[in-house]
């Protein structure tokens, strides 16, 4: 009986340490998932910004030629 016990606990045990290893790289993964998605996230904020300049100056423009006519 006491042989049954340490071998559940024995397969139990490496199983727990088999999850262990398997959340652990997850963990890496969603980690470096998470820094290129804020890189991305930067990125695009930037081209954004970039564009969003770029329409209000043609939006003056615009406007700059409303007026001289």
């Amino acid at each position: 009986m006491l042989e049954n016990e340490l071998d559940y606990l024995e397969d139990r045990l490496e199983s727990l340490i088999d999850q262990l290893t398997q959340l652990k790289r997850e963990k890496i993964t969603l980690q470096t998932q998470e820094r290129n998605l804020a890189k991305e996230k930067a990125l695009l904020s930037q081209k954004n910004e970039t564009a969003r300049n770029k329409v209000e100056t043609m939006i003056s423009r615009l406007k700059t030629l409303e007026l001289d006519h």
